[in-house]
């Protein structure tokens, strides 16, 4: 049974959301709010400036998902693609799963004339995700990327993240 890969949906919502949580849960050790993350991704499904969500599919069944946002270069006038919310259902891991969805993102990337680039950030202590990225042929950027969160000031006022 070969993996095929769509353009995510409003039906896939649910899913979506589901794998979402369990990313934060297995990569970062983060309980997220069921109602953030459904509104977070309601919104990328809906507004494709802010997001395109991709499946991946093996019969009738999704087992795998990532998220793909924009960054504009300046220094190289155009633009990187940001690869995230990877997740693939943990029946599926080492099928080749993410590989289709990587494959395909990076097809389309490449026919954009404007694109500059694919990027992604991992978790430093996820050596699994790690040995697949390198495999595909991605390399460590040099760059290390520094956050200031504000969980309070979410479209979601009651959000919590609880470590």
């Amino acid at each position: 049974m070969g993996i095929q890969i769509r353009q995510a949906t409003d039906d896939d919502l649910e899913g979506i959301v589901e794998s979402n949580i369990a990313l934060a849960r297995e990569s970062e050790d983060k309980v997220l709010r069921r109602a953030t993350v459904m509104a977070g991704v309601r919104a990328g499904l809906e507004d494709p400036k802010r997001s395109t969500y991709f499946v991946a599919e093996m019969g009738e069944e999704v087992v795998g998902q990532t998220m793909v946002t924009t960054e504009w270069s300046d220094w190289r006038n155009g633009w990187f693609w940001w690869i995230q919310s990877v997740y693939v259902h943990p029946a599926h891991r080492g099928r080749g799963v993410f590989r289709a969805l990587y494959r395909h993102i990076r097809s389309l990337a490449r026919s954009h004339g404007d694109v500059c680039g694919l990027r992604l950030y991992v978790e430093s202590h996820n050596s699994p995700a790690i040995s697949t990225y390198v495999r595909l042929g991605m390399k460590a950027s040099g760059h290390l990327l520094y956050e200031e969160d504000w969980p309070d000031r979410t479209n979601d006022r009651n959000s919590q993240v609880d470590r």
